[in-house]
């Protein structure tokens, strides 16, 4: 079965509220959260959805530079390929982009992995943790964020996840000069929430020294794992933190292939890591470093990059097939006030739902991505 065609599709999802990291905003109301979707046709006229969803205060990538390395190189690059090969799929992207300091453009050629994922179920008439041979669960527990400037917002967001059936919280961390802040913020969600996951995020925020002050003082405040607390590059520094031993410390940004998190373990530098597929190239390498991880016994921990209707769909199908033992922090629902899918996941009392149903499991309503359409030029 070979890939005939492959449709990108510029659009921005409402947003409300605003979300903060440690490098500051990353959605807004005033923006919304801009992605570019994939629509591939096979030759049989099957269609998969992928998804693209840059935040370039988060990524080098760009929603600009998305749409340009798929339109002018990974498109061309996979058209007439076998949707069957998943691996030369994958070694057709790496021949048109080289590699920085790792994969090279991982969240554009997530848009291509995704879509062929969801043709690849449809054709063969399963759903994708019937074509992996693994469905561990049939729903995953999800992680409400915290992203706020003071304790005042805090209880708010606190309150607003709870209402909505939240027990799980991830709390946004990082801030150099705010370090007291941060142990507060903490402190506050675990004595809201005593028995639930607490995970904080900080972004490669903080210096080396703030990190192991940071680590121990928010293990006392009751924190379980700290994600990301270096700069990706600041190798040195993970192996103090990891000899330290105050917290659990995942790694997100700094490992996006399965060589990467191959390296970081041979040099002991981490407890776990935090996945996205988006991130990491999508699903083909995302199971890859799944499998790896697992089998060394790291943590596993699941996250997004605020996924609209497919990368929230292509998260909870992956999580769920892997038995995730952690709540995932997939913030989709909390931010996002609209939905292009007339059949998508259900997220009910802080739970996602496995869709049933072929490939991802969801439906697309063209006519609302039409609606969301940017016609910015590219």
């Amino acid at each position: 079965m070979k890939i005939e065609r492959i449709d990108l599709i510029p659009v921005e999802y409402p947003f409300r509220g605003e979300f903060r990291i440690s490098r500051g905003s990353v959605g807004s109301a005033a923006l919304g959260r801009q992605t570019v979707i994939a629509k591939l046709t096979t030759e049989d006229g099957t269609v998969g959805w992928g998804e693209s969803a840059p935040i370039r205060q988060w990524s080098y990538e760009t929603l600009e530079s998305v749409y340009s390395t798929l339109s002018r190189y990974l498109v061309p690059a996979v058209l007439g390929a076998d949707l069957f090969d998943l691996d030369g799929l994958h070694r057709r992207m790496d021949a048109e982009i080289a590699p920085g300091y790792t994969l090279g453009q991982p969240i554009a050629r997530a848009a291509i992995d995704i879509a062929a994922h969801d043709a690849l179920g449809k054709t063969l008439g399963v759903s994708l943790s019937q074509y992996w041979g693994t469905a561990r669960l049939r729903s995953i527990p999800l992680s409400w964020t915290v992203a706020v400037p003071t304790l005042e917002k805090a209880e708010e967001a606190v309150e607003e996840g709870r209402a909505a059936g939240y027990s799980h919280f991830n709390i946004k961390v990082g801030s150099e000069e705010r370090l007291d802040f941060d142990i507060a913020l903490a402190r506050y969600v675990r004595q809201a929430e005593p028995e639930g996951f607490l995970w904080a995020d900080a972004n490669g925020g903080y210096s080396v020294q703030t990190a192991k002050e940071a680590a121990r003082r928010l293990a006392d405040a009751g924190v379980d794992v700290l994600e990301q607390p270096l700069p990706i590059n600041a190798v040195t520094g993970y192996r103090e933190l990891r000899r330290l031993n105050a917290l659990p410390v995942a790694v997100d940004e700094g490992i996006v292939s399965p060589r990467d998190l191959i390296e970081w373990m041979r040099l002991d530098l981490i407890d776990g890591i935090a996945m996205k597929p988006m991130r990491v190239g999508g699903l083909f390498p995302q199971r890859r470093l799944i499998e790896t991880a697992l089998d060394a016994g790291l943590m596993f921990l699941g996250s997004g990059l605020t996924d609209p209707d497919i990368g929230f769909a292509a998260s909870v199908q992956i999580y769920a097939a892997y038995g995730l033992k952690y709540p995932a922090a997939l913030n989709g629902p909390q931010f996002l006030s609209a939905s292009a899918a007339s059949k998508g996941v259900q997220v009910q009392k802080g739970c996602a739902h496995v869709p049933g149903g072929i490939g991802l499991g969801i439906e697309m309503d063209e006519s609302a991505l039409e609606r969301m359409r940017i016609e910015a030029g590219f």
